[in-house]
């Protein structure tokens, strides 16, 4: 049974994540950042949740080194914590841009930066981010500088990883979907057909995909999950 790591899993996203590693016989350990969140996950023996603020270099060390030494070997990480803002150059404040990096950017690095010296002794290990497509596409960006900017950053960092791990068996992927078909984004966007967007649960069979024995040919790769959006 392969043990992995899945942040930010009661979001949109990370429910249909961690529904999708579950079912397909992994050990999950999930992260939530308050007390309460605990509740919104249906007991499973291959579930174990714990509460980490990501964006504290030292809670998130922590929390990954209890991993360790409690499983031994920690196979994968799926960093789906996030956050979003708009705002073009004329509305974007440095400190809109520090905060869109510590969702996006800092939740990453923290626990990654500990985990992948693991991965790298173990001479094993998957670590995937989720982009996003207005770090590729400047004409999306152009209007949402602060998130562009602080996505872009995961990019370049799974280019460093797969630089310095390579010739051994561990991998960063960086998958970057368009509009999620969320609620909110349903009820922020009530014009657009949600058909042309992508589904948690197909990104979660992604992800899986990217994770299991399948996928050990792929290297260095970014996919493009956009639908028809």
């Amino acid at each position: 049974m392969k043990t992995v790591i899945i942040t930010g899993a009661n979001g949109n996203l990370g429910s249909a994540v961690t529904k999708e590693f579950l079912n397909k016989g992994y050990k999950v350990i999930a992260t939530v950042i308050t007390e309460a969140m605990k509740s919104d996950f249906a007991p499973n023996e291959n579930l174990e949740v714990q509460v980490v603020d990501l964006t504290s270099e030292e809670e998130a060390s922590s929390f990954v080194q209890s991993v360790i030494g409690k499983y031994k070997k920690v196979d994968a990480a799926l960093l789906l914590v996030g956050g979003f803002a708009a705002g073009d150059i004329t509305s974007t404040k440095l400190g809109d841009i520090k905060k869109q990096i510590s969702l996006n950017f800092d939740t990453a690095y923290n626990v990654t930066q500990p985990l992948y010296r693991h991965m790298r002794q173990n001479n094993y290990g998957r670590i995937v981010f989720i982009g996003a497509r207005p770090a590729l596409n400047p004409a999306q960006g152009k209007g949402l500088i602060a998130y562009g900017l602080s996505k872009s950053l995961l990019f370049k960092l799974a280019e460093f990883l797969n630089e310095d791990a390579k010739g051994k068996d561990v991998t960063a992927t960086v998958v970057a979907p368009s509009t999620l078909d969320t609620p909110p984004n349903r009820k922020s966007m009530p014009d657009v057909d949600p058909d042309i967007w992508v589904k948690p649960s197909a990104l979660a069979e992604i992800l899986e995909f990217v994770v299991n024995d399948k996928s050990s040919v792929l290297r260095e790769t970014v996919l493009k999950v956009y639908n028809n959006a």
